[in-house]
């Protein structure tokens, strides 16, 4: 009698079991997404990421694969790396990491990203320092990698970047910072720029050339 009983409790537990898949199985196939958060994001709005993933008219969970949104949004020259979640409850996750954007090119107009590509923006871009000449492409590649490795807050006080080599340094830039001071730095000790802010607390407002390039002194332009 007691092995009847057993029996019925493993069978009304398989039954409830495939009625809960059945029901797993409908939401899936039929539950449109209700909802989609997108994080990560500076350079491209929320609006533009689910139009690239495909997903603006917020189609059923069923139609597409995570894997399929990700390969879309990747094609777009602003983004580095994507993560798509999806759940059963029809929320999308979507994080972004987007490439830097490191100066523009004056001479085209067009902007460097990290990746070393360049973009032609749909509008201006603010807050980026400009390269006003032209740079041999090893030289600009080797600086663009250094570049990207410095503080976005010291990145932000740069307005130009102009490239002067002479006979000591093939890979020698001079900068134009907004506050109006220059610095002369190689592309070897880019990283000491850096410094910048803590060099400008015992200057006590005095404008001139900080030279980074052989050493760390500074000369008052009168």
């Amino acid at each position: 009698m007691k092995k009847k009983k057993n029996k019925k409790k493993r069978l009304y537990k398989f039954f409830l079991l495939i009625i809960f898949l059945g029901l797993g199985a409908v939401i899936y196939f039929y539950l449109p997404i209700k909802n989609i958060y997108v994080t990560g994001n500076t350079l491209l709005s929320d609006q533009e990421i689910i139009e690239l993933a495909g997903i603006e008219k917020y189609p059923r969970l069923f139609e597409f694969s995570s894997k399929k949104i990700e390969n879309k949004i990747k094609m777009n020259n602003f983004v580095e790396k994507v993560k798509v979640k999806k759940n059963i409850f029809g929320r999308i996750d979507i994080n972004i990491v987007e490439y830097n954007m490191l100066l523009k090119d004056e001479l085209d107009g067009k902007i460097y990203l990290s990746n070393l590509e360049k973009i032609t923006p749909d509008e201006p871009i603010i807050g980026l320092p400009s390269l006003i000449n032209g740079v041999d492409e090893n030289i600009l590649k080797d600086f663009l990698k250094q570049l990207d490795k410095i503080s976005k807050d010291v990145l932000g006080k740069i307005s130009e970047i102009k490239y002067t080599p002479n006979e000591y340094d093939d890979d020698l830039f001079l900068f134009y910072m907004n506050d109006g001071n220059y610095i002369y730095i190689t592309t070897k000790r880019l990283l000491h720029i850096d410094k910048y802010e803590d060099v400008l607390k015992q200057l006590d407002g005095k404008k001139g050339i900080l030279y980074l390039d052989s050493g760390n002194h500074f000369q008052i332009l009168q």
